[in-house]
């Protein structure tokens, strides 16, 4: 059986699968609890009239296995960077090289739209995702915290 690989930005029909692979990532990080956002919402703020966040998808034989979800932030010191919020390869579809595709796709993006760098938060203990990260020369910051205020 020959393999069918599709790294694409996503559209509005795939929004569900997105959606469905973002509690996935959270069940798979323990986090589920915090997946509060309803389905309509996540939708208007990614396909509305203004948008919020842009994604790609990974298709292996026409079913969506994978994404990177990202929105754009602006650095005062730097200029624009994307901030890649979540990336995601289904558990049994790792290994394929799926995460290689859709991470240089990500970078495509980020220099066609001129930013600067690439941002991220990865988890200390996901070791398979900091030897990956590694691939690509990553700078991994150890000065700053992350921070987040519940409003």
């Amino acid at each position: 059986m020959t393999e069918t690989i599709s790294i694409r930005k996503a559209e509005e029909q795939d929004c569900r699968s997105i959606f469905e692979l973002s509690h996935e990532l959270a069940r798979h990080h323990e986090m589920e609890h915090y997946c509060t956002i309803e389905y309509e919402n996540f939708k208007e703020n990614g396909f509305g009239e203004n948008p919020a966040w842009w994604s790609y998808i990974v298709e292996y034989n026409g079913r969506i296995v994978g994404f990177a979800l990202y929105y754009v932030r602006f650095a005062t010191w730097r200029g624009r960077t994307l901030y890649l919020e979540d990336f995601f390869i289904q558990g049994e579809m790792r290994g394929k090289g799926l995460g290689k595709l859709l991470f240089d796709a990500l970078i495509v993006e980020a220099k066609n739209q001129k930013m600067v760098a690439i941002n991220w938060q990865v988890m200390r203990w996901n070791e398979a995702a900091i030897k990956f990260y590694k691939n690509y020369k990553t700078h991994f910051d150890e000065e700053r915290v992350y921070c987040s205020l519940e409003i």
